[in-house]
């Protein structure tokens, strides 16, 4: 057996074996149970974007009484395998977690039009398929504006995994933001090209702080903790991502720009188990409560009271629609 059609195997198996695992959830007497799955591209076990999303799934499991199941798939092709094998088994919703799986929703979706399949950060829909697009740049502009406001150096970093549009974007709002304030501040970029390479993204990490960043913002999931790691060595301040990671780092991670991944996945799966689920793209933003800025309250102090409320204005002027970020 190939290298592909093994791990492909391997991927069905881990989809057999979890669901029977953990079909505890929903369903009594006799009822079908409402069953819902998550593929992530990564261990739930990152701290950020993964783990968020297995939260979801918990939640979709406390509050809806579901049956659920979740596997690691990490290309396109166990993308697919992945999809199929949930809808074959009469998932009634598979969410795919990263814009990475647009499209074996979309190929997928039209094998099982009784199966929802859901993308985080996509755009794609379709009758069956719907996306939802995070505006996580609100929420970075304005870790920019504290970083522009509090840096002696003038110059801050940012480290991502792969270079994806929906890690780009971050990192745009949150140059945009810094520049609000000092329109000369300089934001630098790298990308490890890993979600999971810890040393690489410390390496990085190490790099931007010694061209003179004295604030640094990560995008890089579960290699995130290298970034944190490179800050806290140096003395330098860090932005977590995702989810409030201020756990992660504490005496580090000054405040986070978050997505309520699990408040969104219960309001899609709900939609699914009422039977009133449309293929759209949902948007979520700072208005919407999903995302936020939370800032560390053991380091709260280390942001003066006037930056304070300058980010309190700027999230009420993008709340309202006074201020676009991104556009």
């Amino acid at each position: 057996m190939s290298g592909r059609l093994a791990r492909a195997a391997a991927i069905a198996f881990a989809v057999l074996a979890i669901a029977g695992c953990q079909r505890d959830g929903g369903g009594s007497g006799g009822q079908r149970p409402f069953r819902v799955a998550l593929l992530t591209p990564g261990p739930i076990s990152d701290g950020g974007w993964n783990a968020s999303a297995y939260d979801g799934l918990q939640l979709v499991k406390k509050e809806l009484g579901a049956e659920v199941s979740n596997v690691q798939t990490g290309t396109p092709s166990e993308f697919v395998q992945g999809f199929r094998d949930y809808a074959e088994q009469g998932y009634d919703l598979v969410f795919g977690h990263g814009f990475e799986f647009q499209d074996p929703a979309m190929q997928v979706g039209k094998e099982f039009p009784n199966t929802a399949f859901v993308v985080s950060s996509g755009s794609v829909h379709a009758a069956n398929v719907g996306s939802m697009t995070f505006h996580l740049d609100q929420a970075t502009y304005l870790a920019g504006i504290v970083s522009a406001s509090l840096s002696k150096t003038g110059r801050a970093g940012c480290v991502g995994g792969i270079k994806l549009p929906v890690i780009r974007t971050t990192f745009d709002g949150f140059s945009a933001g810094a520049k609000s304030v000092n329109p000369n501040f300089v934001v630098a970029e790298a990308y490890t090209g890993s979600f999971e390479d810890v040393a690489a993204a410390k390496a990085a990490t190490d790099a931007l702080i010694a061209q003179g960043a004295d604030f640094v913002l990560q995008n890089a999931d579960a290699a995130g903790l290298g970034v944190f790691q490179s800050a806290g060595a140096n003395g330098v301040l860090a932005f977590g991502t995702n989810r409030d990671q201020s756990d992660v780092a504490p005496a580090t991670v000054l405040a986070s720009a978050t997505i309520s991944i699990p408040k969104a996945f219960l309001q899609v799966a709900r939609e699914v188990q009422d039977k009133k689920f449309t293929g759209r793209v949902l948007e979520e933003d700072l208005a919407s409560g999903v995302i936020g800025f939370v800032i560390n309250p053991k380091l709260a102090d280390r942001i003066p009271a006037d930056v304070q409320k300058r980010v309190a204005d700027a999230q009420k002027q993008i709340e309202s629609g006074a201020l676009k970020v991104g556009q």
